[in-house]
């Protein structure tokens, strides 16, 4: 169902700042809720990157949503489907992150809000947090195990799907083969078909006759469908339909929950840095998952690959563009300093014990040469509020290797020279498998000037260029995936 909220949020993100009347009317639409105190304050810190948790609800409460399963589950809610929404810092390229909803996975302790008992913190299904302590839940669930920040969340039920597809006039299927589905209620011949809100919402839902049966498999055939959902959600057929575009947004905003802070303003706002974001750059993957060992009809995060995606997400901080590079043919161009020719004291400037040797070890797996580890100075045992990256007064070439490590740094830090005078140091040693291949530490020009980095309060990591792991890469659905695969 959350599938096509996320049409939604990229209309509402991608269309002109003209629009803000219309958002006006639109506002008495959507349904808001304040979570801001049940979050907490001990959240992963914010990255630039935009966020948005996206869920759709299996509630059965309300005539058009209780046809859909039996009396006993008006009782509870559970999330139907769980998508992060990522979108660049630079507003230009969007990340779809399904999360399987039969993963198993460790909620924190959290209070119903109905009831207001405290749930206990325990091992079990991802959909389970919602019931146990509503979007809140779901959100702190989803932020302790990725440590990325959610800034924002929308919910959408059956009926709320359904209205959805009805105002974009139906949405492009490709079936394989014959289906006739009686418990999703779906029945068509194999080949390509349009289906309307009903039949999508039954499409969509589709779990025993098309596919292997499983979630995981349905996921990938719902973002397909929601990449034709996104098509048309942006397309030029929409926008110069005034009267299409308003029965749209009148049903999209109808259909959704969202938290109290995504305001008129705040999509507004967002709407002026995101209109370069279509469907053509968007991907949706899938948490690498694998069985888990006490339930074949349950799965776990497959470790390391899923890990490594959220680093991948952390990481995709937005970075000042350089200054153009100088032409070729000038004698005066200086040639790009490697990480592997820059030698690195870290010193940890906080009462966190080991951070230096953490941090080393991450710049030692990027190519640096990380010559000594160490502690800074505290003033009055305090931590240094701020991280500095420092090079010699004296060193003539000390800016043009101090800004490449800076570059690397999740904080936004300008080289200072002016190094700290006889830190407690100790000789480094990179772990085996840290340094990548191609950049030996023999690659330091002698007499090159050693950078200091102290860390911080304010420290918020290495930028690590993680690629999509090979188990997430053949699943990852764009623009270009063909609809009838």
């Amino acid at each position: 169902m959350a599938w096509v909220s996320i049409a939604l949020t990229v209309v509402l993100v991608a269309v002109t700042l003209g629009a803000y009347k219309v958002y006006l009317d639109l506002e008495g639409n959507i349904a808001r809720k304040d979570i801001e105190d049940e979050l907490g304050a001990n959240r992963p810190p914010e990255t630039g990157a935009l966020n948005v948790l996206l869920v759709g609800s299996d509630t059965r409460v309300g005539a058009a949503n209780k046809k859909y399963g039996p009396k006993s589950q008006n009782l509870g809610e559970r999330t139907d489907t769980i998508i992060l929404l990522h979108v660049s810092p630079n507003r230009d390229k969007a990340t779809l992150v399904s999360f399987p909803r039969d993963s198993m996975v460790q909620i924190p302790e959290c209070r119903n809000p109905q009831t207001k008992a405290v749930v206990a913190a325990g091992l079990r299904m991802i959909n389970s947090a919602f019931n146990d302590g509503g979007i809140a839940c779901t959100i702190r669930t989803i932020e302790s195990l990725t440590q990325i920040h959610i800034n924002h969340y929308v919910k959408v039920d059956f009926a709320g799907f359904k209205g959805i597809i009805d105002a974009l006039k139906g949405i492009e299927i490709c079936l394989p083969k014959d289906v006739d589905d009686k418990a999703a209620k779906f029945k068509k011949p194999a080949g390509r078909h349009v289906v309307m809100g009903e039949e999508a919402l039954a499409y969509v839902r589709i779990r025993k006759n098309l596919g292997n049966g499983s979630d995981t498999d349905r996921i990938k055939r719902q973002q397909v469908f929601l990449t034709q959902v996104m098509k048309k959600a942006t397309s030029m057929d929409l926008f110069t339909n005034p009267a299409q575009l308003l029965d749209f947004l009148n049903a999209a905003t109808k259909s959704v929950e969202m938290d109290s802070n995504l305001t008129v303003p705040r999509l507004v706002e967002i709407a002026g840095s995101a209109q370069a974001l279509t469907a053509n750059k968007l991907q949706s993957i899938t948490v690498p998952w694998e069985p888990y060992p006490a339930n074949e009809n349950h799965v776990q995060w497959k470790k390391p690959d899923a890990d490594d995606l959220f680093a991948m997400i952390r990481s995709d901080i937005e970075v000042t563009p350089s200054a153009k590079p100088k032409s070729s043919s000038s004698a005066s161009a200086k040639p790009a300093i490697k990480p592997a020719q820059i030698r690195v004291q870290v010193l940890n400037g906080t009462t966190t014990y080991g951070k230096a040797k953490e941090v080393a070890d991450a710049l030692s797996a990027q190519g640096f040469v990380v010559t000594h580890v160490g502690n800074a100075p505290l003033e009055n045992g305090v931590s240094a509020p701020k991280s500095r990256v420092l090079y010699a007064e004296r060193a003539a070439q000390g800016p043009d290797y101090a800004s490449p490590l800076a570059a690397k740094m999740q904080n936004k830090v300008t080289p200072e020279a002016g190094k700290l005078q006889s830190p407690n140091l100790s000789a480094y040693t990179a772990p085996p498998t840290a340094a990548p291949s191609g950049t030996p530490s023999s690659a330091v020009t002698p007499g090159s000037p050693i950078i200091q980095l102290v860390i911080g309060d304010d420290w918020q990591g290495v930028k690590v260029p993680v690629k999509i792991p090979e188990s997430v890469k053949g699943s990852v659905v764009n623009a270009k995936t063909n609809i009838c695969q």
